[in-house]
Formats: structure tokens, C-alpha cells, sequence
């Protein structure tokens, strides 16, 4: 099966494509973030999570993505009640799976949060 968006083979590339107009839109995302992505991003980054890498508002396709692990094949989103089904359905066209969370969750129940990721590496790994 081909994948084709906006003329784009997704199963002839090996790299994600991004928008890279998106870039510095990016960047000023990560300095506005909710309390629940800087809480999650703590546990997250420099390869905290079982040695894995993150990137923090990363650029796929034509959005914004709060996290993801391209190893993992994962994106994490953080909802404050603004992200989009159907930015949804454009990532895992790209064949990525996706953990979806809400702010709140995050913030009041870290521990829930951390095993839901860690049992989706152990799942993702054990094949």
C-alpha cells in the first residue's frame, strides 16, 4: 500500500517530512507550553525514558506534534483541549502511533502517565 498527501509518497521516504515553515513556529510552542507537556518533558528528556530520545514540538507533516520518539515510531500529545482529530489521522498515515493524554492527567497523575509510555515501549520492543 502507497501513502500519497499533498503528492508525497510516505512509503518512498525516509524521513519524516515537515512544513519547514513550521520550524520557528515550533520553537516559540516550546516556550509557551501547558504545566502538564513541561511536567512530562521533565521525565522525557535527555533519554530519561528507557534510553530513548524525544524531540519537544516537532514538526511533521503540517503540525506540530508535542513529542516524539522516531525510534519508537511514537507521538505524545498533550491535550489542553485544542489539538485535532485530524492532525491525528495525518501522523498515523505516516505510520506512527500515537498516546494521547490530558493536561490535566498529567499533572495529577504522573505515575499513570509514565507506565502507560513505558508499557507502550515494552510492547513496541517486544517485536
Amino acid at each position: 500500500m502507497h501513502i500519497f498527501i499533498s503528492g508525497i509518497n510516505f512509503n518512498k521516504v525516509y524521513y519524516l517530512p515537515y512544513n519547514k515553515n513550521l520550524k520557528a513556529f515550533s520553537r516559540k510552542l516550546r516556550n509557551h507550553s501547558t504545566l502538564g507537556e513541561i511536567l512530562l518533558w521533565k521525565q522525557l528528556r535527555a533519554g530519561s525514558m528507557d534510553g530513548y530520545t524525544f524531540n519537544r514540538q516537532k514538526p511533521l507533516g503540517n503540525y506540530i506534534v508535542d513529542f516524539y520518539c522516531k525510534p519508537l515510531k511514537l507521538v505524545i500529545e498533550v491535550d489542553g483541549g485544542y489539538h485535532f482529530t485530524e492532525e491525528q489521522k495525518i501522523v498515523e498515515e505516516l505510520k506512527l502511533n500515537f498516546l494521547r493524554f490530558h493536561d490535566e492527567e498529567v499533572r495529577k497523575d504522573m505515575l499513570q502517565v509514565l507506565w502507560k509510555i513505558k508499557t507502550y515501549i515494552e510492547e513496541f520492543t517486544a517485536y
